[in-house]
């Protein structure tokens, strides 16, 4: 592990025992080792070490360097601001570098610069702290009010020219009321919401999870195609003015209302402080709180708040002396493997699951954690009854990031993929080129029941009253083989079951004959066609009149299609090509499914029309997807979080931070009760009534 070759260096010139020849091989191999893992974090949008990881070590070339100059090379690490500009996009030469800032990872490292400001400035120095949020770095260039460049940082100096992709996100105005030239930065981000709504349905597709929501939004915004970046829900906080200087602002907190005022969306957490023990004491509170937050910060940004200090100070070769990044650590905890279990998905992929002993992690029990595939397992050599160290991804997604060796005893157990199905007992293969372990058996009962499950999920027919363990009785009373039979159940047969009386079959009975009135992308979706989830199910449903018609269709015409590519296209095509697939379908038909577009038509009041809404916290009655819909259907933006422009709160339990926030901005917060009063009404001025009494 990189620690141990950290520890290795620090030991070495801590006893000052590093001659030449060997500091020539240390910055050699430290110069490697910084290049390959930034080439992973900037390029590839992969990062395989922390940030505390990478920062030591660029803290021990440093060192190096300073101690023997003659050594730096021209092209070393040290000098270089990110990543480099790929080939696949124009090259864009940034007008004003885009640095990159140094880390601190302690209130000790704070309060040493704070001491370098101090000293390279004159007068009292307040300081400015905002959020770091954890996304892609991008510059906006706007010339005579509009739009002309959004680039990536790339190296700093020379970045991805990504316009036609800031575009199509809908909180980056295209024009602004400002005539003089102005060149704003940014993060693009992803929420951890529709983070984990990709990864589910990534998941539900058996596709490669994203490790994290600055992963998934970097590539995002990396996508040649336009569309393919439109379709991912980019976002974005505004966060500096890279030609303040021009723009005759004099501080830097005066900036965030002059970008707000042309619409640029910016982060309002931030918080001017007189010296830097308000600066500590802000970072302490949001260190304990980031969790709350509907995205992913990784750390808060503390700079000098007065421009003319800042030219004072300057700059080094990669970054402002003004400013710097102090880094959360990653919470990390050791807990117990204790078993590795597989399950069979809906598509024969085998995927292996960490079973840990229980670990309080990031706010939440963690119980299991995801091992990814065969070749993961034995990268990390990862043992049964191991002593591991676990993390969540980007704070959202379980995973082990390494084994404590030393903790060994000879107990633990190399684990190995089955050779057969732990389902069907049938063989398993690798096929050549991928990395999942899979079951080809089409009869195999995990991959059925998996079927079945998905088939009547909510996003699917949403048979409500048909959960896992009544799917699983069905099954093991043979009173069901695939997704057809649930159609020609006989109440007299489930009324033998375990725990099924009389009422629990009625509305069982109930739920499955109201399904086949659904809309047609829900059986679209249920069907389960590979790449194809609840998105391209309601593209289909909207391009054709019919599933018939839709079983006909062309590669050509469904490439026609947004959001179709090649892959979703060919599975599609191949789906309606097998006879079993075709038996099921028409015996759905012959059971009287809905096998018909239907033109949704809206016809509530929009009493919410242009209304920002946030709910928070638990609801009485409602569900969270069912009040977001009422809010929708009437005209509202149900957005993720509260800021000035929030029109109104519907709270429930454990509301949270968004609540606080709310009543420190004195936004008007309801309750459910009220809500629904809200919704009987007819128009927006009656709303507006009702909310200021």
């Amino acid at each position: 592990m990189e620690n141990l070759f950290i520890e290795e260096i620090s030991k070495a010139y801590d006893s000052n025992r590093i001659d030449i020849k060997k500091g020539e091989e240390l910055v050699e191999t430290l110069s490697q080792k910084l290049n390959y893992y930034s080439e992973r974090y900037y390029d590839f949008d992969n990062p395989e070490i922390s940030d505390q990881e990478y920062d030591s070590l660029m803290k021990s070339l440093i060192f190096l360097e300073e101690k023997y100059p003659e050594l730096k090379k021209e092209d070393s690490p040290t000098s270089r601001v990110g990543g480099k500009a790929l080939d696949k996009f124009e090259q864009y030469i940034h007008e004003r570098p885009m640095l990159s800032l140094s880390n601190v990872f302690s209130e000790e490292e704070i309060r040493s610069f704070d001491r370098r400001v101090r000293e390279g400035c004159s007068g009292e120095v307040s300081y400015v702290v905002e959020f770091k949020i954890d996304g892609l770095s991008v510059g906006l260039t706007y010339e005579n009010g509009k739009l002309v460049v959004g680039a990536t940082r790339g190296d700093g100096y020379i970045g991805e020219n990504v316009t036609s992709n800031i575009k199509t996100i809908k909180t980056i105005p295209r024009n602004i009321n400002e005539k003089r030239k102005l060149i704003a930065r940014g993060e693009v981000y992803i929420s951890k919401e529709d983070f984990l709504e990709i990864n589910r349905i990534q998941q539900e597709n058996e596709l490669t999870l994203y490790a994290n929501p600055r992963n998934l939004a970097a590539g995002s915004l990396r996508q040649l195609d336009p569309k393919l970046a439109a379709k991912r829900p980019l976002d974005i906080f505004i966060f500096n003015l890279e030609n303040i200087d021009e723009l005759e602002i004099e501080k830097h907190s005066q900036s965030f209302e002059y970008m707000k005022s042309l619409g640029l969306k910016i982060n309002e957490s931030y918080k001017l402080c007189n010296n830097i023990e308000q600066v500590i004491e802000y970072i302490n509170i949001w260190t304990e709180k980031r969790h709350d937050l509907d995205y992913e910060i990784d750390g808060m940004v503390i700079k000098v708040d007065d421009i003319v200090q800042r030219e004072q100070l300057g700059f080094t070769a990669k970054s402002p002396r003004w400013a710097t990044a102090y880094k959360f650590p990653a919470e990390r905890k050791k807990t117990k493997l204790l078993d590795i279990q597989v399950e069979v998905g809906r598509t024969g992929n085998i995927t292996p699951t960490a079973i840990l002993e229980p670990v309080r992690l990031a706010g939440t029990s963690v119980s299991r954690a995801t091992l990814h595939n065969e070749d993961y397992i034995k990268e990390k050599d990862i043992r049964i009854g191991d002593t591991v160290l676990v993390q969540k991804a980007g704070d959202i997604i379980p995973q082990i990031i390494q084994v404590d060796k030393e903790e060994r005893n000879g107990q633990e157990e190399v684990f190995t993929m089955p050779t057969h199905c732990p389902a069907c007992g049938e063989e398993t293969v690798r096929i050549e080129g991928e990395s999942a372990v899979k079951c080809i058996n089409i009869s195999c009962p995990a991959q059925i029941r998996r079927g079945i499950i998905h088939f009547v999920s909510r996003d699917a027919m949403d048979i409500d009253k048909m959960g896992e363990s009544i799917v699983t009785s069905l099954l093991d009373n043979e009173l069901i083989k695939e997704i057809s039979d649930i159609y020609y159940l006989n109440p007299d047969d489930l009324i033998k079951l375990e725990r099924m009386g009389e009422k629990s079959v009625s509305n069982l009975m109930n739920s499955i004959e109201k399904s086949k009135e659904n809309e047609l992308w829900r059986l679209i979706n249920g069907l389960g066609i590979k790449y194809v989830g609840v998105k391209g199910s309601k593209m289909l449903a909207k391009s054709y009149r019919s599933l018939d018609d839709i079983m006909k269709t062309s590669k050509e015409d469904l490439m026609n299609i947004e959001d179709f590519g090649n892959v979703m296209s060919d599975s599609l095509i191949k789906f309606f090509q097998e006879d079993k697939n075709i038996e099921i379908i028409e015996k759905l038909r012959r059971a009287g499914l809905n096998f018909n577009s239907k033109e949704e038509v809206n016809s509530n009041a929009q009493i919410f029309e242009g209304m920002k809404i946030v709910l928070t916290g638990t609801l009485p009655t409602l569900k969270r997807n069912d009040a977001k819909k009422l809010m929708e259907d009437r005209g509202a933006s149900a957005t993720s979080s509260v800021s000035k422009s929030t029109d109104f709160v519907l709270a429930g339990e454990e509301a949270g931070s968004k609540l606080d926030k709310a009543i420190s901005l004195g936004i008007k917060i309801i309750d459910e009760e009220i809500f629904m009063k809200l919704i009987g009404l007819n128009s927006k001025e009656e709303v507006m009534e009702k909310l200021g009494e």
